[in-house]
């Protein structure tokens, strides 16, 4: 009988703490797990899925403008925020449920508390003020917004945790920021409504995107009346009579009735009695762990967006798997992340996997691009000026596809299905003997002959 209270404890109750707590518990561990706030982590309750619901709800104005081209008379209509605030809270209060009802029934012993190391083996619980120890503890409390403290009045900003909770729309919003996040919370907001400013530091949103769909991007975005402003920051943020002004680097003044700060994540560290436990980090704060996800103590591993590997929900799902299997399944499982597929809920959407083009060129001695832009099919009768991007990227040498990029409806059910087929090292002439499916814009992948442009590395 070991002398641990329990063979794994897991600090953190989102995806990844979740995923490896129930499948260790499926080995038969005994495993406890602590979660502070809501069972779910970021993804469920304040990220990935309240984001999407906001992101449909933000469609809506632009099918019924074009309804019209089809035929469809559409009467008055009006957008409410706090129908749509409340049902997304029904429906993440149901998720929660799932994910608690899901480690019950697994055995896994559930606090509601946060959990902080005292030593490599043993955690402190804080609401119960006790202490329990494990053979194996795994940390996984994920990330949390970055906010800059010494920026004047950012007490007046809120963060996407707040932002799910706003107790009235604001008609004017600026969004600091250009990843992810950014540029998710600026189509949210213009869809639904808003006067949307888009304020980023660098020269182009979405930093790390393949250049073309970040200008693609920019240039939709412009369309739909939302101003993208690069290479300026917020340096002050005044409340007034009328709501709030924000300055940025060159002294102009930005009226806005609320300000979504977007400017990066870090990792959830602070506090988790790490350095009594000797765990190293890097200078990102993020937990250092090996391909197994081990810490340098032998018995305290760490999952998800603390380790700053891959920081997207479906990785850190698959890291406490891998961990759990490795562990407790007596099948060591590294993950591999490379050639992970991820799209940006965006309007329009972009789904991307593989190397951008400037990434292969540093890469390949030679590659192909082929790359094709268009009107998607709805809008020829919708009338809507909007442009469809598709990018594949093909090392010269093997003939196979090392980057595919789209930018439009759906982009990202199309990235799901190319990850596994380039996964799996298929060729531009795989892709060329597939028949196409048509009408689709899909069919566009594998329709490309022409290539866009040959180049040598150098």
């Amino acid at each position: 009988m070991s002398s641990f209270d329990y063979d794994l404890f897991v600090i953190g109750g989102g995806s990844g703490g979740v995923r490896a707590a129930r499948i260790a518990a499926q080995h038969g561990a005994r495993v406890g797990i602590a979660e502070e706030y809501r069972y779910g982590g970021t993804c469920v309750i304040r990220g990935c899925v309240p984001k999407k619901l906001f992101v449909y709800a933000s469609h809506f104005a632009e099918e019924f403008e074009d309804a019209s081209g089809f035929g469809w008379e559409v009467g008055e209509r009006r957008f409410d925020w706090a129908t749509l605030r409340d049902n997304k809270d029904r429906e993440i209060a149901r998720l929660e449920a799932i994910y608690r009802h899901n480690l019950e029934t697994s055995g896994v012993a559930v606090f509601d508390t946060r959990a902080v190391l005292k030593r490599p083996q043993s955690v402190r619980l804080l609401a119960q003020n006790e202490a329990v120890t494990a053979q194996t503890i795994l940390v996984a409390t994920g990330g949390g917004p970055y906010v800059d403290e010494m920026l004047p009045g950012i007490e007046h900003t809120m963060t996407s945790n707040e932002v799910f909770h706003m107790d009235s729309f604001p008609r004017r919003v600026i969004v600091a920021g250009g990843g992810y996040i950014a540029v998710e919370f600026a189509g949210i907001f213009a869809g639904l409504g808003a006067e949307t400013t888009l304020l980023y530091r660098g020269e182009e949103i979405l930093r790390g995107f393949d250049d073309d769909v970040r200008s693609a991007l920019h240039e939709e975005y412009e369309k739909k009346g939302i101003r993208v402003v690069c290479g300026e920051v917020l340096t002050e943020i005044e409340k007034t009579s009328a709501g709030l002004m924000g300055t940025i680097g060159d002294g102009k003044r930005l009226e806005a009735d609320g300000i979504l700060m977007a400017i990066g994540r870090r990792p959830n560290t602070a506090g988790l009695g790490l350095e009594a436990a000797g765990v190293h980090v890097n200078d990102k704060a993020a937990i250092v762990v090996d391909r197994y996800s081990k810490s340098n103590i032998d018995s305290i591993y760490a999952v998800g967006d603390v380790t700053d590997r891959v920081n997207l929900t479906p990785v850190a799902i698959r890291e406490g798997h891998a961990f759990a299997d490795t562990l407790f399944g007596g099948k060591p499982t590294a993950v591999d992340h490379r050639l992970v597929a991820t799209a940006v809920f965006s309007r329009p959407e972009i789904g991307t996997i593989g190397l951008t083009e400037a990434e292969a060129r540093q890469e390949y001695a030679n590659i192909d691009v082929y790359k094709s832009r268009f009107r998607p099919m709805k809008h020829t009768l919708s009338g809507r000026d909007e442009q469809m991007m598709m990018k594949l990227i093909v090392d010269g040498e093997t003939d196979k596809v090392v980057g595919c990029h789209i930018v439009g409806p759906d982009a990202g059910e199309m990235a799901q299905l190319l990850g596994i087929a380039i996964k799996m090292g298929a060729r531009k002439a795989d892709f060329d003997a597939t028949i196409a499916v048509h009408p689709t814009a899909a069919e566009e992948l594998v329709t490309m002959r022409q290539k866009w442009q040959r180049s040598t590395a150098g």
